[in-house]
């Protein structure tokens, strides 16, 4: 925590907090809601992580910054709502996803449902072309 917010382990918290560390492939159980971590490709100086949501019955899996790697497979396989990162349409950039490259994994992943986020001027100049959805601030979804 400290390495994240320094000072944090000194304050004074309003909630109960709890820390918990994620290990790779191993679901956390937080109350009715499980968190299951997936190793990613990018540099950050700790594990980068995708992660799979579940709770109710309902599925979600937020990629986070990643170039293409096979465990989003695991990962992502029919969610119901898959946030993905893709920061140029075909451009391949080193630690992060293009869109063609989701795209031509989708088969494997069959999300019910795909919103793109983290793009570039590349992507936002095509998101209304792109046949899927975008993320945008604010916006609010019901699985």
């Amino acid at each position: 925590m400290e390495a994240m917010f320094p000072g944090a382990s000194q304050s004074e918290w309003n909630f109960p907090l709890r820390i918990v560390e994620l290990e790779a492939g191993r679901a956390n159980d937080f109350g009715n809601v499980a968190v299951t971590p997936y190793v990613v490709s990018h540099e950050c100086g700790s594990p980068p992580f995708a992660l799979r949501i579940q709770c109710d019955g309902k599925g979600l899996t937020y990629t986070g910054d990643t170039e293409w790697t096979q465990s989003l497979v695991p990962a992502a396989k029919d969610v119901d709502l898959l946030i993905a990162e893709a920061y140029y349409f075909d451009r391949k950039v080193r630690y992060h996803l293009d869109f063609r490259t989701l795209m031509d994994h989708m088969d494997e992943l069959r999300p019910r449902r795909l919103i793109i986020t983290h793009m570039s001027s590349d992507m936002l100049d095509r998101s209304g072309m792109l046949h899927c959805e975008c993320a945008e601030d604010g916006k609010t979804l019901q699985l």
